[in-house]
């Protein structure tokens, strides 16, 4: 048969049977594809190009256009090229492009960097024959893998952030608005002294390097499994009135009945903008050691633009699961950033006295002379109008509150308000003078810009814009907590100039300053602070802790019992402090009517973190928190309510409108960017090293699911390995405990009634089952862990309570084997031994065991204080299950007798005095963005 003839298969016409020369390249070609197909990953990234047939393939010929194909093309052939080429003669395994992407794919889990991986290319040159077609380094390597598609443009932008050097403004050579150049001055164009007096090529002084996100939305719709699961908050949702997911959220669904024409097609994407400190995440990097601030929208018109088109027309999309091409359209939904990019992002100055962004103008503050900051307190307006606390004084502030709740302002306000802003210059420069004002003059606007969002079409229909990050939140407000019932010193919001404002305010008499003698000042304690021992008792349940392998980090390494001292917390570690040991280590340590509302301020944050949210549970945790904040301000100082703080009454609205928090908060971000990070091998260019590196591991996280013999990201083996046992030693059963593990398997498996176990069995250290090790209590004696908790729910809602005590593998006849769990449960049905204690928690012997969803159940030791004859016991940690009485006038103490206070030197106070008057009027300008606030310079803390 002539090789130029064409078999017309769609007419019904059988293809001829390939000759033997054509088997054996078939199946050289199919061997290629062994680590992967490559072939069809190529044709799913560029379906445009015309897929040329396999080298035996009888099917129709391609016929390449009479002009030649265009660079694209031209590269979309050459990779196809690689794929079926052999990486040298007689290779049968591997391609010169699967070569590459193996190799890169090593390099990226293993953290190789770039000089090691040109080493390892130079070796395999020489280990390889002669024709090994392999890239010299790793340059031409990336140059292959970046032909793919993935990439990032480069922008100029104003050294001063003014503006970006794009568009109609990319020829210019200096800013418009500062008059400075774009180029670094010392990296002019220099004129060579060679013979070719070729010029220097200039540098840019800043670079915006942006990653288009059309081709990203894109490439989600190209492995069925994904674009499966793009889908689902449509046809694998469960809608039951249980907010699991931000589609059943209010905002979520206010914007779908609201734009009707984006909600009908479920493949339209909603995104969500999360920055830390100030730099968007993935999709802009923003150069500079210092953050742009309000000038982040400058930064950001590429990204709006997009969203923009994305909005209007849209981009064609290739659905892999329903092989149907689409007009893929996106919206943005809302914004997460910690509170002081909240106001670079927002345009909403929060600093001063209107820093609540959800109180807005309403917001109640008052300014400390003597701490030198604003309190945010006033949360009696939550209250109801009849609730006694709001016809208190004494009690609080001084005065009475019957102000009623606040209404959230509406997006039409939002804009009027900013319009006597827009269009202004966000540079630097022009910042520095747009923020100072004179003294007395008013401060005209609190809004900094009005925000570059409402650019979007849909911005200002959004229920929820921009969002609380509820970690950040938590971390401050358990730091506030610790500081101050510690008395640490830098972090206490306790201290003289604490009792100074407390005068000034003619409140709490009890606690002002005394005089003593001529030179000192005594400082009575308060009913939060600890004594000596009491200390020792909270601190000692914190260091003794053991949590289940991989439920969180070492506490115990935070806590320095001989100086009474807990430092270097992260925000994971006072998420566990505040979920779960906060209200354990706090029982009796503390007078009860001081550690009851803090209890149930933890109580509070447990329940807004759920990864499941009843509206009924907002609504009533709504209410509760109002009067647990009263409390507190019946406690604390006024100096404690810094934003932060004031910022909890509003999580519970918050949570309501958009859901459950784990969607909204910055945990998840936070842990991407330190990997980011990671990326940095020359701290000279941070920036292109973390786009370069980001580069290559989002296409090798594409290629991966291409991939097959390889590890990577979707097949790595987890750390915990399933059905993993650690040491095996063989024991033989007593009859009664064989009689015991026979019929615990006899009642829950059918096919085992004809067999008999061994009496010899395997007894195992540990046990790996749903990613989650159990260890018998006596192994881990000595360890830093504890995996020993158990507990089972039973049909009938009761839950039981064990700790694992022996691992054995039944085995029986033939191949069949069980593995068993043997424990020491506790009797908590008939109670005997129990009591229950103030708070409302039931007890056995002071011992604590905490519930987790984790797993199962942890012990965190003994508490502070413990009865002689006690020896063992548990309670369930469930939130709010706490009882008592709220704090009143009758249980009200300010001061406490068994605690020593504080002596300072009267020269402190005087001479603080004397520098506030000498600098009062130094300076004829304010400036309204800057702090002035001495003492609390940690008041937004990010540790990472």
């Amino acid at each position: 048969m002539l090789q130029s003839y064409t078999h017309w298969k769609w007419h019904g016409e059988s293809a001829a049977a390939p000759t033997a020369t054509e088997c054996g390249s078939s199946h050289v070609q199919d061997s290629l594809e062994q680590y992967g197909d490559f072939r069809g990953m190529l044709h799913d990234l560029c379906p445009t190009h015309e897929m040329p047939p396999k080298p035996m393939d009888q099917g129709e010929t391609v016929q390449q256009p009479a002009e030649g194909p265009n660079d694209g093309a031209q590269n979309f052939y050459k990779m196809i090229d690689d794929v079926e080429k052999p990486l040298y003669a007689g290779c049968t395994k591997f391609s010169i492009f699967s070569t590459i992407v193996v190799l890169f794919q090593l390099k990226t889990l293993c953290g190789w960097t770039n000089k090691s991986f040109t080493m390892l290319l130079q070796v395999l040159m020489d280990m390889l024959p002669s024709d090994a077609k392999l890239p010299k380094d790793h340059y031409e390597a990336k140059k292959i893998v970046r032909d793919l598609g993935f990439g990032y443009e480069k922008i100029h932008a104003c050294p001063n952030d003014c503006m970006l050097f794009w568009k109609e403004n990319v020829n210019l050579e200096a800013c418009p608005c500062c008059k400075v150049s774009r180029w670094k001055t010392n990296e002019a164009s220099v004129t060579s002294n060679n013979a070719s007096s070729s010029k220097g090529k200039k540098k840019a002084a800043k670079i915006l390097r942006w990653l288009p996100l059309k081709p990203r939305l894109q490439r989600l719709f190209l492995s069925p499994d994904l674009a499966s699961s793009m889908k689902w908050h449509v046809n694998g949702r469960t809608d039951d009135g249980v907010m699991r997911h931000p589609a059943d959220s209010d905002a979520w669904k206010m914007f779908d009945t609201t734009h009707l024409q984006f909600s009908s097609e479920p493949r339209n994407v909603r995104l969500g903008l999360a920055t830390d400190g100030f730099n968007p995440f993935g999709i802009l990097i923003i150069p500079g050691p210092k953050s742009p601030g309000a000038a982040i929208d400058v930064y950001l018109q590429p990204l709006v633009e997009e969203l923009r088109e994305l909005w209007d027309v849209g981009v064609e999309a290739y659905d892999a699961s329903s092989k149907k091409v689409f007009q893929l359209c996106a919206a943005l939904m809302w914004t997460v950033h910690d509170f002081p990019a909240y106001a670079d992002v927002s345009g909403w100055s929060t600093k001063g006295k209107y820093a609540c962004p959800c109180c807005a103008l309403e917001t109640d503050s008052r300014y400390l002379k003597n701490g030198h900051k604003f309190c945010y307190m006033g949360h009696r307006r939550w209250l109801g109008s009849d609730h006694e606390f709001q016809r208190e004084d004494t009690l609080f502030d001084g005065s009475t509150d019957i102000r009623v709740a606040l209404v959230q302002p509406v997006a039409s306000d939002i804009i009027i308000d900013r319009e006597s802003i827009v269009g202004r210059c966000l540079g630097k420069k022009c910042q520095e003078k747009n923020n100072k004002r004179k003294r007395g003059e008013a401060h005209q606007c609190v809004w900094k810009k009005r925000s570059i969002f409402f650019s979007l079409p849909y911005w200002e229909d959004h229920k929820l814009r921009h969002n609380l990050d509820v970690m950040h939140i938590e971390k401050n407000v358990m730091d506030n907590i610790l500081g101050t019932v510690l008395n640490l010193k830098d972090w206490t919001k306790d201290n003289y100039k604490a009792r100074l404002d407390l005068a000034d305010m003619g409140i709490r008499s009890e606690l002002h300053q005394r005089q003593k003698g001529d030179d000192k000042y005594t400082i009575p304690p308060a009913c939060f602070h600890m004594t000596a021992l009491e200390k020792d008792g909270f601190l000692q349940v914190l260091r003794d802790v053991r949590v289940p392998d991989g439920y969180a980090s070492n506490i115990s390494r935070c806590v320095n019992l001989k100086d009474r001292k807990i430092f270097g917390l992260k925000s994971h570690d006072n998420h566990i402090l505040m979920q779960q040991l906060l209200k354990i280590a706090l029982r009796g340590s503390l007078p009860s009517h001081v550690t009851r509302p803090l209890i149930k301020l933890a109580s509070f944050f447990r329940i807004i973190c759920s990864k499941t949210i009843m509206v009924s549970d907002i609504a009533s945790a709504k209410a509760d928190i109002a009067v647990k904040m009263c409390e507190l301000e019946m406690i604390f100082p006024p100096s404690f309510f810094t934003v932060m703080i004031h910022l909890v009454m509003h999580l519970a609205t918050k949570a309501k409108i958009g859901g459950p928090v784990q969607y909204r908060w910055m945990c998840p971000i936070e842990r991407y960017l330190s990997g980011l990070k990671s990326y940095v091998r020359n701290r000279a260019a941070l920036e292109g090293c973390i786009a370069e590196g980001y580069i290559v591991e989002e296409c090798l996280t594409f290629c991966s699911r291409y991939m097959e013999g390889v590890e990577t990201i979707f097949n790595r083996p987890t750390r915990m390995m399933e059905e993993s046992t650690g040491a095996v030693s063989s024991v033989v059963l007593d009859n009664r405990e064989l009689t015991q593990a026979h019929r615990y398997v006899l009642f829950n498996s059918e096919n085992i009634y004809q067999f008999r176990p061994y009496t010899s069995v395997n007894r195992l250290k540990h046990y790996v089952i749903n990613g989650l090790k159990y260890r018998s209590s006596n192994v881990e004696a000595n360890r830093k862990t504890q995996n020993s908790g158990v507990s089972v729910a039973t049909e009938g809602g009761i839950t039981y309570y064990g700790v694992l005590t022996d691992i054995i593998e039944l085995n029986y006849s033939g191949n069949i084997k069980h593995m068993l769990f043997k424990c020491t449960w506790v009797d908590d049905q008939n109670r005997r031994g129990y009591k229950t204690d103030e708070f409302g928690f039931p007890m056995k012997d002071w011992y604590v065991v905490v519930k987790t969803k984790a797993r199962d159940v942890f012990d965190v030791g003994i508490g502070p204080h413990c009865d002689e004859d006690d020896t063992d016991g548990f309670y369930e940690n469930i939130p709010y299950n706490i009882t008592g009485n709220d704090v009143g006038r009758d249980d009200l103490r300010w001061g406490r007798d068994d605690v020593e206070g504080m002596t300072i030197d009267a020269s402190i106070i005087g001479e603080r005095h004397l520098h506030e008057m000498d600098n009062f009027d130094d300076c004829e300008f304010i400036d309204d963005e800057s702090s002035d606030e001495d003492d609390n310079e940690v008041e937004y803390i990010n540790d990472e």
